[in-house]
């Protein structure tokens, strides 16, 4: 059976037995290979309401199986963190400059290639739609019969968003397409701007319908998941974003890519050209435009708003967690107890959910105990009843770019503070006398610094250790330190852990951990609709809308709102804004397109770029002070190549289409 089959069997097996049979027929490595039809099996999928809900609830795999948060999918190949070598998962392979268009689902760490996952969900669309025409389900009123339509409009976007995103211009399948469609028939890539084009109109028609028929507040029942007027507005607003970026907005660096022999016929104006490369400011205009609309329809009619702390104190006290140790930050103070309050405050953002207060969430995936919450956890967390330690994978290490491009508590860079510590001290000790092995560049930061890195002489987090704190320690082979005996795999490579998604709860104990408390995933949340608003203000010249939009993200972290003369000083409002969505996006997956967007990649990915502190590359084991605290180059082959802007279209695509061209230079 072909993987696109095998993936939604697995997935609809909880949720739609009579589909099993069906999906077997739908599925297909090609995206425009749909089999005949079965009409007693097809009849079986929509012989009621129930059924015909169960299969398009089906098709939001979409979301998940494409959701960037994961570590080891090809989004975590940035200037983040860092994984082990010979983990050898996607996103390092892609970093390596290994992309390549003869990829398997093996080499795709088990997940069905994104190209045929999101062209088999759109084909499934189609059926579905083709079949819920032919015969209505029992129970199936007009009004489900509008809404079913609506939803797959939003699937039908969502999947060609993600097709964008990686692929760049990509083929429009906007209808039932037969197996036995002549291959002169088949459509190439169409031309960027009209890909666009197109998946606003399907959300903008999709939002129409949810405004108008149904309630947009963000319900946890049945629908969670599920489009909204919300959600549609929310992506529209990316996708313009993206589309107003440098790499789509007249800089794109191939300028001779083009079809060679399709010519799209609903878009002729086009002709065979795939990207603009002129620059328009009125892409900026137009994602404004969506952008201001996404986040007052989200606020005022999908009663959306930031995580606050009256919320998180709240969860502090229900949970009963104690605050967090911070370097020099006394808990017996007011203000101080604040700035613990606030740390917190930004590690519940992504570890609380709606029943708990947390409204910021607007599109995600549910989220279990998984492999992505061991790989950011330290090894000998708790030793267990049985004399054996609890283990995490001790591996997503996260790297000094990230620990040097947050704040310090004043809200600025490290190395444009005055105030901090000189660059050439930041590896010195702090002095403090409860914890000597505190570096400088690790202590005077700003709430989320400590909401999302652990270091050497950090408590990882309050309840970790069977209700108590872990505090690492790398200098000691038989704590968190370089330790041959433990594994040949799961090394911290740069002396720095991540507590992003791990709850402020969460807990190991003698008989295990408390695991059930795992949050949903945000894709999108409503932090980003105000950096997407900044950042469309900072690019058409609007330095006052920036300060709009950005300073209730630093007033939420605890940090001091900018002013317009922070604009003239070392860093330009574009550079505020870029840094802004760096730190608070950090590890959701969103820097991978948005350093290709913007086209700093060559930059930003360069070979050399990945550094650490010395808890691996010289394998010392129980390092001193000095030894440690150094800056080392991560000896990985990290590299950049302009045609890592897009993915690679696999061989057998090309070879059973002669209508697609490759993505340039691959």
């Amino acid at each position: 059976m072909d993987n696109i089959s095998k993936i939604l069997r697995k997935a609809l097996a909880r949720v739609c037995p009579m589909l099993l049979c069906t999906v077997s027929l739908l599925g297909s490595c090609d995206y425009l290979d749909v089999a005949p039809e079965k009409r007693a099996t097809l009849d079986d999928a929509m012989k009621n309401k129930k059924e015909a809900l169960n299969w398009l609830q089906s098709l939001y795999m979409v979301v998940g199986n494409t959701a960037p948060t994961y570590f080891d999918r090809f989004e975590s190949s940035t200037d983040e963190f860092v994984l082990p070598e010979l983990w050898g998962h996607s996103g390092q392979v892609l970093s390596y400059g290994q992309g390549s268009s003869k990829w398997s689902i093996q080499e795709w760490d088990n997940v069905e290639l994104p190209w045929t996952q999101c062209y088999g969900i759109i084909g499934h669309c189609h059926v579905f739609l083709q079949q819920l025409e032919k015969k209505r389900p029992l129970y199936v009123t007009d009004a489900d019969v509008e809404r079913f339509q609506a939803e797959i409009k939003f699937v039908k976007a969502y999947a060609h968003f993600k097709l964008l995103e990686m692929y760049g211009p990509v083929p429009i399948i906007d209808h039932h397409m037969p197996q036995n469609l002549p291959v002169s028939e088949y459509p190439g890539r169409t031309h960027f701007d009209a890909c666009v084009d197109y998946i606003v109109k399907l959300l903008d028609e999709s939002a129409d319908y949810f405004d108008k028929n149904l309630p947009v507040q963000y319900v946890m029942d049945e629908t969670w998941g599920r489009a909204n007027a919300v959600v549609c507005k929310a992506l529209k607003a990316r996708l313009l974003l993206y589309a107003a970026s440098p790499l789509w907005n007249g800089s794109f660096p191939y300028p001779d890519w083009k079809n060679t022999n399709y010519v799209n016929h609903d878009y002729p104006e086009y002709g065979k050209e795939l990207v603009s490369h002129t620059y328009d400011p009125q892409k900026w205009q137009r994602a404004k435009d969506a952008c201001k609309d996404a986040l007052e329809y989200a606020i005022e009619r999908g009663e959306r708003k930031l995580l606050d702390i009256e919320t998180a104190r709240n969860l502090i006290t229900n949970q009963q967690v104690d605050l967090p140790y911070v370097p020099g930050v006394p808990a017996g103070t007011e203000a101080g107890r604040e700035f613990l309050e606030r740390v917190l405050l930004m590690r519940y953002v992504t570890s609380s959910d709606e029943t708990q207060g947390n409204h910021e969430f607007i599109l995600g995936m549910s989220a279990y105990y998984d492999k992505d919450v061991k790989a950011r956890l330290p090894k000998h967390i708790y030793k267990q009843s049985s004399g054996d330690w609890w283990n995490g994978w001790n591996g997503l290490s996260p790297c000094l770019y990230s620990i040097e491009h947050f704040y310090t508590k004043n809200g600025e860079l490290p190395s444009n503070d005055s105030q901090f510590a000189p660059k050439g001290e930041w590896l010195t000790s702090a002095g403090l006398s409860d914890r000597p092995q505190v570096i400088k560049l690790n202590a005077n930061r700003e709430p989320r610094f400590y909401a999302t890195f652990s270091f050497d002489g950090d408590d990882y987090s309050p309840e970790i250790a069977n209700g108590e704190p872990l505090t690492i320690d790398f200098l000691k082979s038989s704590a968190q330190g370089y330790e041959p005996s433990y594994s040949t795999r799961d090394m911290c490579l740069t002396g720095y852990y991540t507590k992003k998604y791990i709850a402020p709860d969460f807990k190991i104990t003698a008989n295990g951990d408390n695991s059930g408390n795992w949050y949903p995933k945000a894709i999108i949340r409503l932090a980003e609709l105000y950096l997407n608003m900044a950042e469309c203000c900072a690019e058409t010249g609007d330095n006052e809308g920036v300060l709009r939009y950005l300073n209730p993200i630093r007033e939420r972290a605890g940090i001091r709102p900018l002013a317009m003369a922070d604009f003239s000083g070392q860093m330009t409002a574009r550079e505020w804004v870029r840094t802004e969505r760096f730190i608070e996006l950090w590890g959701e997956g969103q820097r991978y397109y948005d350093v290709r967007r913007w086209m700093t990649a060559p930059e930003q990915l360069a070979s050399g770029k990945r550094e650490g502190l010395d808890s691996y590359e010289s394998r010392i084991e129980n390092p001193t002070f000095g030894e440690f605290n150094r800056r080392v180059q991560i000896k990985q082959p990290f590299t950049w190549d302009n045609r890592m802007y897009l993915m690679p279209i696999q061989m057998d695509e090309l070879y059973s289409n002669p209508q697609l061209v490759q993505s340039p230079g691959y």
